[in-house]
């Protein structure tokens, strides 16, 4: 008995420390789907800044297409609270880790241009290929605010 006892002990203290470092290291991944900039930016962006003040590890992608690129326009605000404009809460985020990218479909069918965007988003070829793949092929949960 004493022998299986230390055993067990034994292999609890060596693993203990490979689990707590698999832990420290295993962040949460979650993209954020912006497709409708009206309903739904001022909401994401605090719920992206409030996913990060409880978790400030996790790593987030915001990718927006449609009428959801608006918000990532320069000098875009909110319609509903005109003196909120979006660019420096994106900085904000961004500088917490987040990545925003803007789906290229848009811009051809929109006919816009990279320039108009704030310096801080990214381009994805497509917004829905990029949430699908970021869901199917790297874990990432999904979120529409």
């Amino acid at each position: 008995m004493k022998t299986t006892r230390r055993t067990a002990l034994l292999a609890a203290t060596v693993a203990a420390p490979a689990l707590a470092g698999a832990a420290a290291t295993d962040a949460d991944k979650v993209v954020y789907h912006f497709d409708d900039t009206a309903h739904q930016a001022i909401k994401g962006l605090r719920n992206i800044r409030n996913h990060l003040d409880v978790a400030p590890e996790t790593r987030i992608v915001a990718v927006a297409h449609a009428e959801g690129v608006d918000f990532l326009m320069e000098g875009a605000k909110d319609a509903k609270y005109p003196d909120i404009e979006y660019a420096p809460l994106v900085s904000a985020l961004v500088a917490r880790g987040v990545v925003f990218e803007i789906c290229e479909i848009t811009m051809k069918n929109r006919k816009l241009d990279r320039s108009q965007f704030v310096m801080d988003a990214q381009f994805t070829p497509s917004g829905v290929v990029r949430v699908a793949r970021l869901q199917q092929r790297e874990g990432f949960a999904y979120l529409k605010p």
